[in-house]
């Protein structure tokens, strides 16, 4: 009646090996490190940088405990918090011997300890947030009028080519802040040109604008309803590649979340280096294709000979060379869905291969169908400063929305340059408003407190399990340890990251684990109470509180579902925590402790008693109520007795 079935162990086996092997590595800690990323997103970390920075290591007398090369950085890891500043110190001075145009980012940084055979099996600790690790908060502006002025330019540009396709001639279009405006030599030229920006422009708002010497003017601009989906879009789009470019520099399981309607929280766990944050967040760039300029005059302005024409803009490339380009944009990162590095199938030359959203495949088809030949230029704009990535020859017309890249470039700079358009571009401009940092001695404080009120409620829990259910007890409080073991291990292995509330979230999923085993152990009690012999009595409970285990479980979820899926920052911290914890419980609480129950009890043919506590039977409470009716009773005949007061 009461016997598992081998598989059913093993289960229960696997499970325990499994969650105490994923579990192993948060007990191992962080360590002091150096990380080392590029100062340019254009640039690279790789073996030479890796071989400096050796190089510099062993001339200061120091030697890492480890060195890891990935997602174009790397990470140095040091025993001591000493030994990271002095190496710190060392790498600075090799990499960057002038400050003033520094080539790489060094900044302090945690790295996990986990050795190297647990990380072959792609074993990790949990991610811990800022509020447990330390690290660094950015409170960040974004500038929507900027967006909106950047929509208004280039819905300037998609109205010339709509003007141009239907062949209606204008003295000129130009931008009057996020106001278009459109000059016409008569009114029949005005009205046909309305009429196309009503149909073909739903989002612009046009009005008739007063004008001298006969011609007649058009102001459009942007309907409030579509002025605010452009901000929203905004948010969007720079939160996005705030996530790729923080992720493709190596800061590990950023925080980036929207608040209000034009801010954005950034919290960086683990970067110690408030100034290097900074920096790191400060390279998020805006990508542009644009047209270079083959004139003559150009010519003369890239080698510093003459004026840089009318319409037209210098940058230099990564070489130093200048290259003047045209000042109309093309494209922005926001056109493209995806960027690969490759090669050209013809010439086996090193190339990017592009997939561009509708719009932008109409757009490059165009210019591609009227320049080929000609050059385009990608250009990078960072920290107020453009430069140009690579500036290539178009083939040929290019259109259905997958693009080539070629000529000119080496296959680093064909990756460099894919990273930088998958990455993509801002949509406004951002400054930093607020910055606050969490030291590593803080974090290390509040995960003792965090981890102390989980390990007290532990122990109160058990304490009173086992001494009022007496082995039932035991075995419940061995069942809430597996419960325990199996969130971590789960948490682990999804690589969540664990904040204070999380934490919260533990310490409350062990309260609502153990309801479980009381409502089993209640059950059985039940059971012996109305004389049900003990192994019916085991068997009879378990499958009488599996359903209301079930019910009360369901609902709690639901709770947490919602949690998860309407709150943000620490509530859905909580609620990750809080949807797990119930996963494990019931797996715990039900299934492992009845293998234990099996194991102990079930290979017992002649069970007398189990160990449960007190169960009070149905004939004890009888008598007692028969003896407390004949002390009332006498106590009332003797008050019969007793004389009446005067």
């Amino acid at each position: 009646m009461n016997r598992y079935a081998l598989w059913k162990y093993l289960v229960i086996v696997v499970a325990i090996l499994l969650g105490s092997l994923y579990t192993l590595p948060n007990f191992f800690g962080e360590a002091p490190a150096v990380q080392v990323s590029p100062a340019r997103a254009t640039a690279k970390v790789d073996l030479d940088v890796q071989a400096k920075v050796e190089e510099a290591l062993k001339g200061a007398g120091l030697t890492p405990a480890m060195q890891a090369l990935e997602n174009n950085s790397l990470k140095v890891r040091f025993d001591t918090t000493e030994q990271q500043l002095k190496g710190k110190d060392a790498i600075q001075r090799a990499l960057n011997p002038n400050a003033d145009n520094a080539a790489y980012v060094v900044a302090l940084n945690l790295i996990a300890r986990t050795p190297a055979w647990l990380s072959s099996l792609r074993a990790a600790p949990m991610y811990l947030g800022l509020d447990l690790r330390g690290g660094v908060h950015f409170m960040l502006q974004v500038d929507m009028q900027a967006a909106l002025t950047k929509k208004a330019e280039s819905l300037a540009g998609d109205l010339r080519t709509a003007l141009r396709e239907k062949s209606i001639r204008h003295s000129g279009i130009s931008r009057n802040g996020q106001s278009i405006e459109l000059l016409f030599k008569d009114p029949a030229t005005a009205q046909a040109a309305s009429t196309l920006l009503r149909d073909q422009f739903g989002d612009l708002q046009v009005i008739q604008a007063a004008t001298g010497q006969g011609e007649t003017g058009l102001s459009a601009s942007l309907k409030p309803e579509a002025a605010r989906r452009v901000q929203d879009q905004a948010i969007k789009q720079n939160i996005t590649t705030l996530h790729n470019r923080i992720n493709e520099l190596g800061v590990a399981e950023p925080v980036i979340q929207q608040q209000g309607l034009d801010r954005i929280v950034v919290q960086l766990p683990g970067v110690q280096d408030t100034a290097k944050a900074k920096d790191i967040l400060g390279r998020t760039a805006t990508l542009e294709i644009r047209m270079v300029d083959e004139s003559s005059e150009a010519r003369q302005a890239e080698i510093g000979s003459g004026m840089v024409p009318f319409g037209t803009e210098k940058y230099l490339d990564r070489n130093g060379q200048g290259v003047v380009v045209k000042k109309q944009v093309l494209l922005t990162g926001e056109n493209l869905t995806d960027a690969q590095p490759g090669f050209d199938n013809q010439t086996q030359e090193a190339a990017v291969h592009l997939t561009l959203d509708a719009k932008g495949a109409r757009i490059f088809k165009d210019v591609t169908r009227e320049n080929v030949g000609k050059r385009m230029a990608i250009l990078l704009f960072e920290k107020g400063k453009g430069e140009v990535v690579t500036a290539p020859v178009i083939r040929t017309e290019i259109g259905g929305g997958r693009v080539q890249i070629s000529g000119r470039m080496t296959s680093v700079e064909a990756t460099d340059t894919a990273l930088l358009l998958r990455a993509g571009s801002l949509a406004a401009p951002m400054e930093i408003i607020e910055e606050r940092t969490i030291g590593p001695s803080l974090g290390a404080e509040n995960i003792a407190k965090g981890f102390d009120s989980v390990t007290w409620g532990f122990v109160a829990v058990a304490v009173f399990m086992c001494v009022y259910y007496m082995l039932f007890g035991v075995i419940s409080s061995i069942a809430l340890a597996v419960n325990l073991l199996l969130l971590v291990a789960v948490l682990s292995m999804l690589q969540a990251t664990l904040t204070l509330p999380g934490m919260a979230a533990m310490a409350l999923v062990l309260g609502m684990a153990i309801d479980a085993n009381v409502l089993i152990n209640e059950r059985v009690r039940e059971e012996l109470r109305q004389g049900a012999a003990p192994q019916t009595a085991i068997h009879t409970g378990y499958d009488r509180a599996w359903s209301t285990i079930l019910d009360s479980n369901v609902t709690t979820l639901i709770a947490g579902l919602a949690l998860l899926a309407f709150g943000s920052g620490p509530v859905r911290g909580f609620a990750v925590v809080h949807c797990l914890g119930i996963l494990t419980s019931m797996f715990s609480a039900v299934f492992f402790s009845r293998g234990l129950v099996n194991l102990w009890y079930g290979r017992q043919k002649r069970l007398q008693t189990v160990s449960i506590g007190t169960v009070w039977r149905p004939d004890d409470l009888t008598a007692k109520v028969i003896r407390s009716e004949e002390h009332t009773s006498e106590l009332q005949s003797h008050l019969n007795r007793m004389p009446s007061s005067a």
